[in-house]
């Protein structure tokens, strides 16, 4: 079974694994599938998600350092728009 890791992180722990020179992606209140191709690691900064998969419903807010693993199948569905650093290193 294939699991999304999260975990509650201040903005200062995060820049400490240096999400300044990670990729930034922004999107506004919607639902839409995804597939991952690689494992990536985000941080996000602002917003609310759902994401589904066929084992798990997670809860994703602000603040948030979280880990989608190659080959993870889901469903997300936008709350609050978000703004997320990402990059795909598998940091945890």
């Amino acid at each position: 079974m294939i699991k999304i890791i999260k975990r509650k992180m201040s903005l200062e722990e995060a820049k400490k694994l240096g999400i300044d020179t990670w990729g930034r992606w922004s999107c506004d209140v919607s639902t839409f599938d995804w597939e991952y191709d690689e494992t990536e690691t985000c941080y996000i900064f602002e917003g609310e998600v759902i994401v589904k998969t066929d084992y798990e419903e997670v809860h994703i807010d602000e603040n948030t350092l979280v880990t989608f693993p190659k080959g993870l199948k889901c469903t997300w569905i936008v709350k609050r728009p978000i703004k997320k650093a990402y990059t795909f290193e598998f940091i945890q």
